[in-house]
Formats: structure tokens, C-alpha cells, sequence
């Protein structure tokens, strides 16, 4: 008879016996009357081993033999996991198990609208994982187009090695970005990082606009109406309860998020209720806006006004009345880069401001990563490109008052390139100054430092590939530089990266590298690429496929930026988003 125990076991057949060896590459079988080496899958090993031993030692296997063979298929690579509320099945894509749209809270419909995330429903049987999950409301014309939106939309899908050389491992939670009005888990492909770097890749939607951040007497329930930050803590929280199934380490969990997404990571970082969900947190291009209560309600009001729910003791039922739909429709002033929604201050959730949190101490004290890309607000100054020079001038005055004079004699007109010369202008100005919520240049620069002040290992970048791949504009030769989000093909892949030259394939791959580097060791380690210091070390680094990735000194970064200049200035964030 035969017997078969698992991996690296030998398997006896009458006079001869054969042992499979099993690694991530090289699976092998071995003994005295059989060597076979191949590179398929280890279930196909597994199948062909208990094939081989059945035909040398015959077809009668009794109760014994019965168990082993049950135990070798559990053993084998199968894309059915067993979460907390169901079992669910993957699909094989490549060398990458893909599990995707599972729900991870109850939908938030009805009497769950503007409620913290309800535990998601249990199911029987086996619930195929094979599609995303609808999108979160949010505006028709925004990315993933292919997926459909809804209310019911919390999902999230993981992204995990066919095969892994060793376990368990390192996880990246991706938050993404969007002003809190758009975007979705299904616009970010984990695939490549779980591949060539041996990390657990997370993505999830939550809820956005005023479906996700609406401060309303007598909807948020003792919230500060945070819905969507709630939505990103009880997706780490699935994942601290399943994600081992997946071959995950729930105890190494970074959450990582650009943009809005990044606002989302400095809150969280701030959040009581989110602390012990992850070890580590990377912040790319978002800073640490937050909205008052004051501000919120305010905007609540405003948006409740708009779609006819405006009696004061009345707003919340006549809001739960409307649909979908209709409330999306009456969302369209609710957001914007300077007016949309953010982070409200006041609840348990976020008691005091991001921003106020890092300065104190007082914010859950994780590694951290920080960067921006060097031109952050070169697109969102496209609308200036014919702007005369008088015209920039009164610009000028209009943002920053008393400060004019002093910003044109440190920018003036005639230095930038014509004809776009007041674009080129403007977006040096909004990003050596921060006024976008804090994004870019000096007061960027400031945060880091206030990081570190507390947790020593705080590692600063920028992204300076000014030829990244980017959409194409209406202005001819406009030079859009490392405009905001042009890092995202680099970890993410996308038509964008389909258009990569050799030196940004390279860049993109050692994007991801220092990325699951920082996952598995609170510090941007990667074999073969530059040492990455902390910025207690007076170092940033710097990302670029055109020079290679090099360390630059943060006096020299501080020059770049013009930081001797504003550092000295008394300005505050634009409150509204400029319009030519």
C-alpha cells in the first residue's frame, strides 16, 4: 500500500519508496524508483504523486490510507479560504491567487445609511470571488468605468502569491485617493507587488462624499459622520481577523494611500479607534486636512438644502427618504480639490485635528513614510496657462494678500516659460508653500520633521520623473512634469505603465521593491537598490528613472522649494480652490 503524510515526507510503495520535496520553484519528487523535477503548480505535483502511487501499489487503500490522502489535499494549493463569515473562491492569475469584491461590513443601505459599518452577513457554502464589488457612489465619469456603482458597495479584494517561499507575510493596505469623492479598490492591481516582492496586497472601497462624510444632527449617531474612515477601519479590521487565511501576517499590516488616501492615512494615524490595526503607515501626496465640526455641519446643511430636505428637525428622515440616485445628483458642489469633503474633527474617531495630533505626540506611533512628487500641483494650474502678467499679479493678491508683492518678487512672470508662464508660475508657488492642504514643498517638510520627533523612523521621498506617462491635455507642449498622481502607475500598474521605457520599468520596480520592503521591516529596505536613510538623518530620497535613484540633503531640498522664504511667512491653506 501506499501512504502519503505531506510535504518532504517520504511515501513508501512495497520494496521502494520516494519522498516530494516542495519549495516555491523547484517542487521534486525523489526516491529510489522515481525523480521527476518540474515547475508546475504544487497541486499539480501533489495529483501526480498520488497518481504514481496508486498505479505501483494498486487501487485498495484502506482507512488509513483514506486520511492521507485527505490530509495531501488539504495540503495542496487550493483558492477556496475560509474567512469569519464564509468560505470563499479565488481565481489563479498567473502566479497571483486573486480574491475579489468580498464583503468585509454589511451594505449600508437603508437604516445602515450614515451608520458606522455593521458586521458583514455570514453565507453557506462556497462564495465565488472572482468579480470586484461594486464601487461607492460617486460621479458616472470617474476611473472603472467597467464596475458598477452602488450604495452597497463595501468590498475588498486581496491579492496574495500563488506561491509563497515563506510565511507569513507582510501585508499593504491600499487606501485609495480621489478628494473623497471617487475612486475605488478595483482601480489598483496588487498583483505585481504580491509577485516579484512576496506581499499579501489588500485594496477596499468606503464610502465617499456625503454618503461617507455628512455631519448631520441626528444622522451620524454619535459619530462626527467619519462613515468612510470608520469603512477603512473595519476593512484592517477583516483583515486582522482573516487575512493569515490568505497567508498574510496580521500583526505586519501597512496601510498605505495617495491623495485623499493619504489624508485618510494621517487620520487614522490620529484615530483612538484605529489603534493596533497596523504597524506602519505610508503617506503619498496627502497631507493632514481636517474639517471643524462647525464646517462640516455647515456643508451638511448646504447639501441637505439641495435636495429639498432643508426643515431643521426633519433633515435626517427626509434624507434617509431620498434615493441613491437623487442624493448622488444633489452631490455635485459637495466636493471639489480646496471645498470637498475631509476628515471631521469632534468624534471618538478623531477627537482632535490630524494635523494638532502629530504635533503633540498624541497619534498611534507606527514607521512611517512620507513623499510628494515634485510638480504635485502643475495640472490643477492648467486653467491659468493664458493668464497675463497683470492678471498673475491680481492672482497673487487674491491668495495671498498682504504676502503678494513679497510671492511675485520671489516668482516673477518673466522666469517661467512662455506661454504658459503663469501655469508654470502658479503651480511652483501652491507647492513650495504647502497651500494645498499642506501638500508639497516646505510645510511637507515641517510634517516629516514633526513625525519624527516622536518616531525616529521616518522616511522622506520625492518623485521626480518629470517624463512620467500621463494623460494628455488640451494645451499643446504643455510640460505637466511629476504632476500629482503620476507615481501611481509605478506600484500599480495600468495602461499608463504600458508606456514605461526601459529606465521607468526600473524605477517602477524599485518603487515596489522599497514599498514591500517598508511592509516587511518598518523601513524601506530593498537587496540591490541605494540605502534609503531616515530624515533624522538629514536625507531624502529621491525617485527619478532620468538620474537614478539618489539621497538628496534636506538643506538642499529646503533650497529647492524656496523654504528660507516661506518658513518666515504667516499664511494659511487656500480655502477654495483657485479659478482663473
Amino acid at each position: 500500500m501506499a501512504t502519503f503524510v505531506g510535504y518532504d515526507t517520504p511515501v513508501r510503495c512495497g520494496t521502494g519508496s520516494y519522498t516530494i520535496f516542495m519549495d516555491a520553484t523547484h517542487p521534486t519528487i525523489q526516491g529510489d524508483w522515481v525523480s521527476v523535477t518540474t515547475r508546475l503548480f504544487a497541486k499539480t505535483i501533489i495529483v501526480l504523486a498520488l497518481t504514481a502511487a496508486l498505479t505501483g501499489c494498486g487501487t485498495h487503500a484502506g482507512p488509513e490510507d483514506a486520511a492521507s490522502r485527505s490530509q495531501a489535499e488539504s495540503d495542496s494549493h487550493s483558492l477556496v479560504v475560509t474567512t469569519k463569515t464564509g468560505d470563499v473562491e479565488g481565481i489563479s492569475a498567473g502566479q497571483v491567487d486573486q480574491f475579489l469584491g468580498m464583503p468585509y461590513a454589511a451594505p449600508p443601505i437603508g437604516t445602515l445609511r450614515w451608520e458606522p459599518p455593521a458586521p458583514a452577513p455570514t453565507w453557506d457554502g462556497i462564495r465565488s470571488a472572482a468579480e470586484f464589488g461594486p464601487r461607492c457612489y460617486q460621479p458616472v465619469s470617474s476611473g472603472s468605468n467597467d464596475v458598477p456603482y452602488g450604495e452597497d458597495c463595501l468590498y475588498l479584494n486581496v491579492y496574495t502569491p500563488s506561491e509563497r517561499t515563506r510565511g507569513p507575510l507582510p501585508v499593504l493596505f491600499w487606501i485609495h485617493g480621489g478628494g473623497f469623492m471617487t475612486g475605488s479598490g478595483s482601480q489598483s492591481d496588487g498583483s505585481q507587488i504580491a509577485e516579484k516582492f512576496n506581499t499579501v496586497v489588500v485594496t477596499i472601497n468606503y464610502r465617499l462624499g456625503a454618503f461617507g462624510f455628512l455631519q448631520l444632527h441626528g444622522v451620524d449617531d454619535g459619530t462626527a459622520g467619519n462613515f468612510g474612515l470608520l469603512d477603512q477601519q473595519a476593512a484592517l479590521r477583516w483583515v486582522r481577523e482573516n487575512i493569515a487565511g490568505f497567508g498574510g501576517d496580521p500583526g505586519q499590516v501597512t496601510i498605505v494611500g495617495q491623495s485623499a488616501g493619504g489624508h485618510s492615512v494621517c487620520a487614522q494615524l490620529a484615530s483612538p479607534t484605529a489603534t493596533g490595526l497596523f504597524q506602519g503607515a505610508i503617506i503619498q501626496s496627502g497631507g493632514c486636512p481636517s474639517h471643524s465640526t462647525e464646517e462640516a455641519q455647515a456643508d451638511a446643511v448646504s447639501f441637505a438644502g439641495s435636495t429639498g430636505c432643508s426643515e431643521p428637525g426633519d433633515m435626517a428622515r427626509c434624507l434617509r427618504s431620498r434615493s441613491g440616485e437623487e442624493l448622488l445628483a444633489a452631490s455635485a458642489n459637495f466636493g471639489g480639490i480646496l471645498t470637498g469633503p475631509l476628515p471631521i474633527v469632534g468624534g471618538p474617531e478623531l477627537p482632535i485635528a490630524p494635523d494638532a495630533a502629530i504635533k503633540s505626540g498624541s497619534f498611534n506611533n507606527v514607521p512611517i513614510m512620507i513623499g510628494e512628487t515634485r510638480d504635485e500641483t502643475r495640472g490643477w494650474a492648467i486653467p491659468f496657462a493664458d493668464m497675463t502678467e497683470d492678471r498673475y499679479k491680481q492672482e497673487l493678491q487674491e491668495e495671498f494678500g498682504p504676502l503678494a508683492h513679497a510671492v511675485a518678487d520671489q516668482y516673477p512672470y518673466s522666469s517661467f516659460p512662455s506661454p504658459y508662464s503663469a501655469a508654470y508660475a502658479l503651480s511652483t508657488i501652491w507647492n513650495d508653500s504647502s497651500v494645498f492642504y499642506g501638500l508639497g514643498g516646505c510645510q511637507y517638510l515641517t510634517l516629516a520633521n514633526d513625525i519624527a520627533v516622536h518616531q525616529p523612523r521616518v522616511f522622506f521621498y520625492r518623485f521626480d520623473d518629470e517624463h512620467a506617462p500621463t494623460r494628455e491635455t488640451k494645451l499643446p507642449n504643455f510640460d505637466v512634469g511629476a504632476a500629482h498622481s503620476t507615481q501611481l502607475p509605478y506600484l500599480w500598474g495600468g495602461e499608463l505603465a504600458t508606456r514605461f521605457t526601459p529606465e521607468q520599468q526600473q524605477l517602477s520596480q524599485t518603487m515596489m521593491a522599497y514599498w514591500s520592503g517598508f511592509a516587511a521591516h518598518g523601513s524601506p529596505t530593498a537587496p540591490t537598490r541605494p540605502e534609503w536613510p531616515a530624515i533624522g538623518d538629514g536625507k531624502i530620497m529621491v525617485l527619478d528613472s532620468g538620474t537614478n535613484t539618489r539621497t538628496v540633503s534636506t538643506e538642499q531640498y529646503a533650497a529647492d522649494h524656496r523654504c528660507g522664504f516661506w518658513n518666515e511667512q504667516n499664511y494659511n491653506w487656500l480655502p477654495t480652490t483657485p479659478t482663473a
